[in-house]
């Protein structure tokens, strides 16, 4: 789900380019089955972090994504970084 979240965003009319994403930088996912809620993940783009909400529903083997919702959300300040694992 973290490539699919990377390639919708790559492609999102926004124009950002992502190249890292950490699902649980500011909350842990919830992983309920094949289905994963992901509100408090991150993204890299530019070299700038991104707040990041997804919902990726896969099939059984998890190789194949259903069903994908996403929302962009602020640039991350830099000075909350390192307590979120994200890197320059």
């Amino acid at each position: 789900c973290d490539l699919e979240a990377m390639e919708r965003i790559h492609h999102d009319p926004v124009k950002l380019v992502p190249d890292e994403l950490v699902a649980y930088a500011f909350k842990e996912p919830l992983v309920t089955g094949d289905k994963i809620q992901s509100t408090g993940a991150a993204f890299r783009s530019k070299g700038e972090w991104y707040h990041l909400s997804y919902t990726c529903t896969t099939s059984p083997d998890h190789m194949t994504v259903l069903t994908f919702q996403y929302a962009i959300g602020q640039m991350v300040p830099h000075s909350e970084w390192a307590q979120h694992y994200l890197v320059p």
